[in-house]
């Protein structure tokens, strides 16, 4: 089963972010474009971030993220990890990521 933590987290590759409990993406038909929403807040991100959101399941690494764009835009790694982590902590520090991690007994 997996747990979240949604304070402090230090995204890294290999972190396996995902929504928390409360904020949840969506796609807005009155607004025509993917919303995270939260508790009191709504976020409109890029077609970009949209697509990295959309890789964030808590299963999933930050590390298999970065090779999946990489490999889909023929771009370079080094860059796409840049521009992933910076995006991902970024929401992380406004509490729109958490971290996944596997639940002791």
């Amino acid at each position: 089963m997996i747990a979240t933590r949604s304070r402090n987290i230090s995204v890294s590759e290999a972190s396996r972010p995902l929504l928390p409990r409360h904020a949840r993406l969506k796609f807005d038909e009155t607004r025509q474009r993917w919303v995270i929403l939260a508790p009191e807040r709504v976020l409109a991100p890029d077609e970009i971030a949209v697509e990295v959101l959309q890789l964030c399941d808590g299963v999933r690494s930050v590390e298999a993220m970065i090779d999946q764009l990489a490999q889909k835009y023929t771009a370079e790694r080094s860059a796409i990890a840049t521009d992933v982590i910076a995006m991902l902590q970024d929401l992380a520090d406004k509490g729109f990521l958490a971290e996944a991690r596997e639940r002791t007994p």
